[in-house]
C-alpha cells in the first residue's frame, strides 16, 4: 500500500514540474492523432496506405523524447500513460456526444442527408477496435521510443548533452517506435476491419515511420533547444529531489 501512495506522491510531483505547454501539446498531438487516423490517404496505389494521424504524431515523439532527454524513461513514460488516460477520458466524452440526438453543421450544408449526420457521429464516436488499437499501439511504441532513446543515450558517456548525441538518440528511438506504433495499430485495426492486406500494413508501418521522422527532424532543433533551456534553468528539480528522497529512504 505504501508503495502505492509512493507512487501517486511520485505522479503528482512530475506532473507539477513539468512544463504545462509540453503537457497540453502532448495530450492533444494523441487525442488528434487518434481521431485522424479514422481517415485514410488516397495515394492512387494499392500497396501503399496510410492514414491521417501521421499529420501530428511526430509531435507525441518529438514530446517523448525531450521528456526522456530531461527527465528520464521512466518519468517520460509515465506522461504517455497520462496523455492515453487523458485521450480515453476524450473518447468517452465524444462517444456520449454522438449519442446525443441532434444534427451536425454538414447536415444542413449538404441538403440534410440523414447519412451525413450519422457518419459524423460514428467517427466522433467512434468505434471500440480503433480506440483499443490506437491505444495499444500508443502505449508499446512510448514504452519502446523512451527507453531506446535512454538506451541510446547511455553510449555517448563523454559529451552526453552534445546536439549529435540527442540526434542519435531521438532518430534511433523514434524510428523504431514509430515502426512498432503504426504496425501494431495497422495489425490490429486495419487489416482486421478495413481490409488490408500484411503488405499494406508493412509498408504503411515503414512510409509512416519515414514521414513522421522527417517531419520530428524538422523540428529535432527546438526540441535540443528546449532540452539546454530546461537543464540551464534547472526546469524539474522538485521532482529530481522527489526522487533522489526517495532512493535513499528505499
Amino acid at each position: 500500500m505504501q508503495k502505492i501512495r509512493n507512487f501517486f506522491a511520485e505522479y503528482r510531483v512530475l506532473l507539477h514540474s513539468v512544463p504545462s505547454v509540453t503537457v497540453c501539446l502532448f495530450v492533444l498531438s494523441v487525442f488528434s492523432m487518434n481521431l485522424l487516423a479514422n481517415k485514410s490517404i488516397d495515394l492512387g496505389v494499392d500497396w501503399l496506405a496510410l492514414d491521417c494521424g501521421l499529420i501530428v504524431s511526430w509531435v507525441a515523439f518529438l514530446c517523448m523524447d525531450v521528456l526522456t532527454k530531461h527527465y528520464g524513461p521512466k518519468a517520460a513514460t509515465m506522461i504517455s500513460l497520462f496523455a492515453i488516460a487523458v485521450n480515453l477520458l476524450c473518447c468517452l466524452v465524444m462517444f456520449a456526444a454522438s449519442k446525443i440526438g441532434g444534427t451536425w453543421g454538414a447536415f444542413f450544408d449538404f441538403g440534410e442527408e440523414q447519412a451525413i449526420n450519422d457518419a459524423l457521429d460514428g467517427t466522433f464516436g467512434g468505434t471500440w477496435y480503433v480506440v483499443t488499437g490506437s491505444t495499444v499501439a500508443f502505449v508499446a511504441s512510448a514504452v519502446i521510443n523512451n527507453f531506446a532513446n535512454w538506451g541510446v543515450g547511455k553510449l555517448f558517456r563523454k559529451k552526453p548533452d552534445c546536439f549529435g548525441a540527442y540526434i542519435c538518440r531521438t532518430y534511433l528511438s523514434t524510428a523504431i517506435a514509430q515502426f512498432a506504433d503504426n504496425l501494431i495499430f495497422a495489425l490490429i485495426v486495419s487489416h482486421f476491419f478495413f481490409g488490408w492486406t500484411i503488405v499494406q500494413c508493412l509498408t504503411c508501418a515503414a512510409t509512416g515511420m519515414l514521414a513522421e521522422l522527417l517531419c520530428e527532424a524538422l523540428f529535432s532543433p527546438v526540441g535540443f533547444a528546449v532540452c539546454r533551456r530546461w537543464q540551464k534553468e534547472n526546469v524539474g528539480k522538485s521532482y529530481f529531489d522527489f526522487v533522489a528522497e526517495a532512493d535513499k529512504c528505499a
